[in-house]
């Protein structure tokens, strides 16, 4: 059994519609107060999208992350980060990387994000039931311009990269990309497993088994957490606390359609996690993990 202290991240919303996810937050106020319940139930860490509340969709503004953020902030320690949004391909890099970070930069110049979302490749998203009705998943594409843009912000700002690693080719190029960004702070790497949608492994012990001997080979002693998308990651986690690794759950992560709410979502995972021995890190915690690797 790890002795570390366990980080349990919530994220609370993703791009899914309520049509598709009818749970999630959508207004800022909603977003703000479960953020609250989150962090209170055990939540170290919360990740978040910001929408329009008129309809519904995704909408990248610093002004509303910056309300979200703060007002999260203005009545609980948490460490909180929000997303960057898709943006259609065949853009000039250097477009592409200033829609995709336009959020991020002002936030981070007030001194509000500690993370930020690097993901380390491309793939291909699909879900099984939109495949056996014919339907196409989309790209989730993540251009090397727009990986190098992110480490710079990272070492500008002294965010953490938060790296969803959806395939092992996302862990080996993030590690090998994160070493041309030296003054980087130290990625998270988040090992992304699916029941429903097709990428990567199922939340199996032996998937979780080759993703840490990779971890090991490329980024040896990185933190990282297990996760996902359209999955229930709850039965991975006594052996991702007994490997000494950390936990997200949320409406993001959860399978589609799912009746469970966020902060049960959190008990539930808190609730493993101690029944597996761990204990839940603060955010206070999680900082000083994360200082001491930078040293």
């Amino acid at each position: 059994m790890s002795a570390c202290k366990t980080w349990l991240e919530v994220a609370l919303n993703g791009s899914w519609s309520r049509r598709l996810q009818p749970g999630i937050p959508v207004g800022v106020g909603e977003i703000v107060a479960q953020g609250i319940a989150c962090a209170r139930a055990g939540a170290a860490i919360i990740h978040l999208h910001a929408y329009d509340e008129a309809s519904g969709r995704q909408r990248d503004d610093p002004e509303l992350y910056g309300a979200i953020i703060e007002g999260i902030r203005a009545e609980v320690d948490a460490i909180v980060y929000p997303t960057i949004p898709h943006v259609e391909p065949g853009l000039a890099p250097e477009e592409r990387a200033r829609r995709r970070y336009a959020a991020i930069a002002p936030l981070a110049e007030r001194g509000l994000i500690e993370w930020g979302v690097v993901d380390p490749g491309s793939v291909n998203l699909a879900h099984y039931a939109a495949i056996n009705a014919g339907r196409e998943g989309f790209v989730y594409l993540n251009t090397e311009g727009d990986i190098h843009a992110g480490l710079e912000l990272a070492a500008r700002y002294g965010m953490h990269p938060a790296y969803a690693i959806y395939e092992p080719g996302f862990l080996r190029l993030g590690a090998a990309l994160h070493r041309r960004h030296p003054a980087a702070p130290q990625p998270i790497y988040r090992l992304m497993f699916s029941e429903g949608i097709a990428f990567g492994f199922p939340p199996e012990t032996y998937a979780l088994d080759a993703y840490r001997a990779l971890l090991a080979r490329e980024a040896p002693g990185a933190p990282w957490m297990v996760a996902g998308l359209g999955v229930d990651i709850v039965p991975l986690i006594p052996a991702a606390v007994a490997a000494g690794g950390h936990v997200r759950v949320g409406l993001e992560d959860a399978p589609l359609g799912t009746t469970v709410d966020n902060v049960s979502w959190v008990k539930r995972a808190a609730s493993a996690i101690a029944a597996a021995g761990g204990t839940l890190a603060t955010a206070a915690e999680v900082r000083a993990a994360l200082g001491s690797q930078n040293a």
